[in-house]
């Protein structure tokens, strides 16, 4: 038989345990934490909250691990064919003896982090509708209170404050102090939008601040300030940053101020020129109805002179003189038609009278009624033998009983 013969005597054996621990060891002593680059390939969310991955160049691969407590912390969703750079250390998983890279922090390569999440959130959104026209409120024209969301120690509350208050003394302002950088800057300005909407009566929200960097700015890039400004009722008018400046809320609110002081600006009108306006249209009304006035004067004087004017009395003395024309007439008429009409009316009392029972009967007629019923009798068959009659006469009244019944 082929009989072969190790060349290293086996003076001590390792365990399959030991060597994966030995190798856990060296790999994870030799190589510090560093940053590598590579292309996201095979990526999974998993339901802990975990995400894993691959992470791999032209040549070769590693698989890559980051844990929910550190996931939470991105600001933009990883996606496959991303190329990123990825900060961590070397784990090895000993009990399966395999290696993978323990991400502790990650972002994308070429485009800053902050930037790509930005984009991301803004596309989601728009696709969803926040940033329709349809939904946009119109901004009253004369607020009477007016709530601001920023923080109470910024440039950006004085700037607001001074200009309200000058463009339009009297104003009611409603101040809800917030962190509007930093962690939870977001929860708060979200909050604050939210408890306006159910407890303060005011006509009007600015949310903003004063310029900074995007880090500075992001608390109005988070998704909860941008869902809070979408369903608020009260309008809302974004004022972060300068002008230059754009964040997610700017598209979100119903109006967007370039600066605070441009807030200010646009929520209310300038009292002073309001006041000019109105005396301008004062001006403008009593120079018109003093117009007005001038030429109904200069009508009446023209019709007073006329020779239609002038012939008003002498008309006044004909009209009345037809007048008593008329009244004679009809004094006449209504005579005449009330004696033809008290003619007319004995006339038909004669025919009445003629017509009247009492008329016939004076004429020698009598009227026979059956006495049982009182029925006059027109008809001789209509009575019976021995049946009981009065007879009416134009003078008296006789009553008898039929002897005899001749048709």
């Amino acid at each position: 038989m082929f009989e072969i013969k190790s060349e290293i005597a086996p003076n001590k054996i390792l365990s399959v345990s030991e060597l994966n621990h030995e190798i856990k060891t060296l790999l994870e002593t030799t190589f510090p934490v560093l940053w590598i680059e590579g292309e996201i390939s095979n990526l999974k969310f998993h339901s802990s909250g975990h995400v894993y991955f691959s992470l791999k160049d032209k040549e070769s691969q590693i698989s890559a691990v980051m844990w929910r407590s550190r996931n939470a912390q991105l600001f933009f969703t990883p996606q496959d064919g991303m190329k990123v750079h990825a900060f961590g250390k070397i784990n090895v998983f000993h009990k399966r003896g395999y290696y993978q890279f323990d991400i502790v922090k990650l972002q994308p390569a070429g485009i800053g982090e902050l930037q790509l999440a930005f984009e991301q959130l803004k596309q989601r959104l728009q696709e969803e509708g926040l940033f329709d026209e349809e939904y946009k409120r119109p901004i009253p024209d004369f607020p009477e209170k007016i709530g601001i969301v920023t923080s109470p120690t910024g440039a950006a509350i004085q700037d607001l404050l001074n200009i309200l208050n000058r463009r339009f003394p009297g104003l009611e302002i409603i101040l809800s102090p917030v962190k509007v950088q930093g962690e939870g800057a977001a929860r708060e300005i979200a909050e604050a939008i939210d408890n306006f909407n159910k407890f303060a009566d005011v006509d009007l929200l600015i949310v903003g601040r004063g310029g900074g960097s995007l880090e500075d700015l992001w608390a109005f890039n988070e998704e909860a300030v941008a869902r809070s400004i979408f369903r608020s009722q009260i309008p809302v008018i974004s004022a972060v940053g300068h002008e230059v400046d754009f964040t997610i809320s700017d598209f979100v609110a119903d109006l967007r101020a370039p600066t605070p002081s441009a807030a200010a600006e646009l929520a209310v009108p300038d009292r002073m020129e309001l006041l000019n306006q109105v005396k301008n249209l004062k001006k403008s009304v009593t120079e018109l109805c003093l117009g007005k006035i001038q030429y109904e004067r200069d009508h009446l004087k023209a019709l007073t002179g006329s020779y239609f004017f002038m012939r008003t009395p002498d008309l006044i003395k004909e009209n009345r003189q037809r007048i008593d024309e008329l009244v004679h007439t009809m004094q006449l008429t209504s005579q005449h038609q009330i004696t033809m009409f008290f003619e007319q009316v004995k006339r038909l009392e004669k025919q009445l009278q003629s017509l009247s029972p009492d008329s016939i009967l004076k004429r020698g007629y009598s009227v026979c009624k059956r006495t049982r019923d009182n029925v006059i009798v027109k008809d001789a068959k209509d009575l019976e033998k021995e049946e009981q009659i009065s007879v009416q006469f134009y003078k008296g009244r006789i009553k008898g009983i039929v002897e005899d019944v001749h048709e």
